[in-house]
């Protein structure tokens, strides 16, 4: 019962994720503008170093 509880939350979960981007293209922008976030951050951590 719980795996089948787990499957639907993901399945949602994944939706939601398409839905918000709209495009595969747009989840790659998504993507790519979290990564140059995670990136700068490094870098501030690597300067307050």
């Amino acid at each position: 019962m719980t795996k089948k509880i787990l499957a639907w939350l993901m399945l949602l979960g994944f939706m939601a994720t398409l839905t918000a981007c709209n495009t595969i293209e747009g989840m790659g922008k998504d993507v790519e503008n979290g990564g140059q976030h995670v990136e700068g951050a490094a870098k501030d951590v690597k300067k307050g170093m």
